[in-house]
C-alpha cells in the first residue's frame, strides 16, 4: 500500500537527520533511506538539497509563527504583546526540540545569515514578522530602547535561545513560571 504523502516523509526525515547531524552530515541518500523512499524520489519534490533545506526552514517557521499568532492582539500594549511572543516562543521551542535544533543550525549557517540580513535590512516584503513590527512601534512610541533591530533581537531573544538550548540539553527545566519570569526579564532588557 502506497504512503499518502512522501513529501512529508522526506521533510520529517530531513528534519530529524539535520537537527541531529547538521547539514553536511545529512546526505540526500541518508534522508531518502530514513524516509523510506528511493534517493531519486526526493528530487521529484525538491530540486536540490539547498531547496530542501530552505523549504524545511520555511515550514518550521510557518508553524512557529502560526503558534505565536494564536491569541496575539495587535491593539494590546507593546509590553503585553512582547510577553505573548516571548512566552509563546519558549513554549513552542521547548515542546518542539527538533524544530529548535534545525532553526539554530539554519540561523548559524550562510542560509540563515542571508535570510536575517535581508530581514533586518527590510528588503523582504513577504515576511510578516510580529517582533519586527513590535520593535518598530515600541521605538516610535518610546517604550522600547532606540537601538537597531538586530541589537533589540539579541537582547530580547538571545537569552531565550540560550535557555531553550540548555533546556533541551537537560541543564534546566523550562516550566511555565520560569518561562514567564525569563520573558519578563528579557522585556526589562529592551524597555526604556
Amino acid at each position: 500500500m502506497a504512503r499518502p504523502d512522501k513529501r512529508s516523509d522526506i521533510v520529517g526525515a530531513a528534519l530529524q537527520i539535520i537537527a541531529e547531524q547538521g547539514f553536511h552530515g545529512a546526505p540526500m541518500a541518508m534522508i531518502a533511506e530514513k524516509a523510506g523512499v528511493a534517493a531519486g524520489t526526493i528530487y521529484c519534490y525538491f530540486e536540490s538539497k539547498d531547496i530542501l533545506i530552505k523549504e524545511l526552514y520555511r515550514e518550521i517557521e510557518g508553524k512557529l509563527l502560526k503558534a505565536l499568532q494564536e491569541g496575539y492582539q495587535t491593539e494590546r500594549p507593546i509590553r503585553e504583546r512582547f510577553l505573548h511572543l516571548g512566552v509563546g516562543l519558549l513554549k513552542y521551542w521547548s515542546t518542539h526540540p527538533l524544530d529548535f535544533k534545525y532553526m539554530e543550525q539554519f540561523h548559524n549557517s550562510p542560509y540563515g545569515a542571508a535570510l536575517r540580513r535581508g530581514r533586518f535590512a527590510k528588503e523582504s516584503k513577504d515576511d510578516d514578522l510580529p517582533y519586527l513590527t513590535l520593535f518598530e512601534q515600541g521605538v516610535s512610541q518610546q517604550v522600547i530602547k532606540d537601538l537597531p533591530d538586530v541589537v533589540l533581537f539579541a537582547l530580547a531573544f538571545g537569552p531565550m535561545i540560550t535557555l531553550t538550548r540548555d533546556h533541551i540539553l537537560g541543564f534546566i527545566e523550562l516550566d511555565d513560571l520560569l518561562i514567564e519570569k525569563t520573558t519578563a526579564a528579557c522585556w526589562d532588557g529592551i524597555k526604556r
